[in-house]
């Protein structure tokens, strides 16, 4: 005999029942019911925990695109540099390697409007803020189709420009007020901010130049020079 308490606004009924009776059978149903929701409610939430994962991590490896673009350059030596275009963080990597082998690093911090640039066997990177024509030179390079992993430059066609950045040797940044990307890019150097020129004096010495080439036929040949204090 089994003791089935039946509830209702007035009394609690006491009924005895046998084991197949009335309560039996409508109680283990609505227990296996319950447990049968529970199960389900679970494998959906474990389901959709492992699609948002997925789908966070998905978007961001596909957002990386790098291109590499070679160019002749004026002496018909084919220059190579590669772009690593991150949409997710707003940053553009340039490699450059120059005719010797070396490979400088130029990163473009759209996010922060900075421009950083590492020369090879330089012990400082160099900084700047982002003006109105390097905004339309990486342009080209945010507008580069997703399957396109080549870029190959005429010569012919390719317009060739040149822009002197005279360094602030008294003007080093401090390293805490830069975001995470340019202190990692320039861990162990001092930092330094340079200022356009238009062309250079007699008195003024060019150290060293890195010239970076875009999808839209432009090279850019940046040098760098100090002046005394």
């Amino acid at each position: 005999m089994g003791r089935c308490w039946n509830h209702s606004d007035s009394s609690l009924e006491d009924e005895r029942v046998g084991s197949g009776g009335f309560c039996s059978a409508a109680y283990f149903p609505h227990k296996a019911f319950w447990v049968s929701l529970s199960a389900s409610l679970l494998l959906v939430i474990i389901t959709l925990s492992v699609t948002g994962q997925l789908g966070l991590k998905q978007p961001h490896t596909q957002s990386v695109q790098t291109l590499r673009v070679t160019v002749p350059d004026q002496a018909g030596v084919l220059l190579n540099q590669s772009a690593t275009v991150d949409h997710h963080n707003n940053l553009v990597t340039f490699l450059v390697t120059s005719p010797a082998n070396q490979t400088s690093t130029v990163v473009f911090d759209i996010k922060q409007r900075l421009i950083c640039y590492k020369p090879v066997e330089q012990e400082s990177c160099f900084l700047r803020q982002m003006e109105a024509a390097d905004y339309e030179h990486v342009r080209s390079l945010l507008r580069t189709p997703s399957a396109m992993s080549h870029v190959e430059l005429s010569s012919n066609l390719t317009q060739r420009q040149t822009e002197f950045l005279r360094v602030l040797a008294a003007s080093q940044v401090d390293m805490s007020s830069l975001e995470e990307p340019l202190r990692v890019l320039c861990q162990n150097r001092t930092v330094h901010w340079t200022r356009r020129a238009e062309g250079p004096a007699k008195q003024r010495l060019v150290y060293f130049c890195i010239d970076i080439c875009f999808p839209s036929n432009i090279c850019v040949s940046v040098c760098f020079y100090y002046l005394p204090e």
